[in-house]
């Protein structure tokens, strides 16, 4: 059987998003399978997967805001900045911050802010991965770059001591290429510590919320039901944010071939989704970048 559509994974910890895929090709024998966005392997969470024809929207679903909640943990630092990499420094929490300093400085970096990139991590630099360099021990420089924290709020209202450390829990909801783990430390520089994440799970990515999702457990258990097809969604459900237009019949058929269009009057958006009466999407349509006035097809679903 063919599947297609959206799987809302629950990815558990110790994977990387690659082995998910691996297993979900094995489990749901097919080959179309991509995720849409890179999981650390210690982080669990929302990994929303594109079965079938549901890859031909993964390139838009990685710029979905992402939700974490994690922990911060003064005290020590580490190469990888979470808690599977060296001690790189260590400073003894004394005096551990307020419930009020953390909070001041969490809300200092609520915003666009500038990071840099952890050496671990997947950012290409002169057609190596940062973590190829970090392997062999290679310092480079690194690119800064621009993301947005939309929310950043502590949990609980609480700080944990133990062992000559702190430790607070956080939420944040921030734009696409944010790294959680650099936040968590650069938030400990400012306390005056070195620090590192101690835990973090993906609660939401775009439209898919943590309830949405399925654990591998559950999913072999359907498979052996023959009841996958229930959890997978269809494809409109990951394009949805973008603004849309409903043709008639015979528009309809115009797309079918990959016309170009003259410009819808209701949309102005450089990018969006076109629908046919029966609520199908046909495609992707985008504002034609020669001729103005007309739209061209980005991306066809029919």
């Amino acid at each position: 059987m063919e599947f297609n559509g959206i799987l809302p994974l629950h990815k558990p910890k110790g994977m990387t998003s690659h082995d998910c895929v691996f297993r979900l090709r094995k489990l749901l024998k097919t080959k179309k399978v991509g995720h849409t966005g890179t999981l650390d392997p210690d982080v669990t969470g929302v990994l929303p997967i594109c079965i079938g024809k549901g890859t031909k929207v993964a390139e838009y679903m990685t710029d979905y805001p992402k939700e974490y909640v994690g922990e911060v943990t003064l005290g020590w630092s580490t190469t990888t900045e979470d808690s599977s990499g060296e001690i790189v420094e260590k400073k003894s929490v004394d005096t551990p911050p307020t419930v009020e300093q953390v909070k001041k400085i969490l809300q200092s970096f609520t915003g666009e802010i500038d990071q840099v990139p952890p050496m671990y991590s997947a950012v290409k630099v002169k057609g190596k991965k940062l973590y190829e360099y970090a392997r062999a021990g290679i310092e480079v420089e690194r690119p800064v770059r621009r993301v947005n924290i939309y929310e950043l709020q502590l949990v609980e209202n609480e700080i944990n001591t133990s062992d000559n450390t702190a430790s607070f829990s956080f939420r944040v909801k921030c734009s696409k290429g944010t790294y959680v783990r650099t936040l968590a430390v650069d938030i400990g520089k400012e306390l005056g510590y070195p620090a590192h994440m101690s835990y973090l799970q993906r609660i939401a990515s775009g439209p898919f919320q943590l309830s949405d999702c399925y654990t591998f457990e559950q999913l072999e258990e359907m498979v052996e039901k023959h009841e996958i097809e229930n959890v997978l969604l269809p494809i409109e459900e990951a394009i949805k944010h973008f603004p849309s237009a409903v043709v008639d019949s015979q528009t309809e058929a115009k797309i079918k071939n990959g016309s170009v269009l003259p410009q819808f009057k209701s949309i102005d958006e450089n990018r969006f989704s076109v629908y046919n009466e029966d609520g199908v999407c046909l495609a992707i349509y985008q504002q034609h970048p020669t001729k103005q006035g007309l739209i061209k097809p980005e991306k066809m679903f029919s």
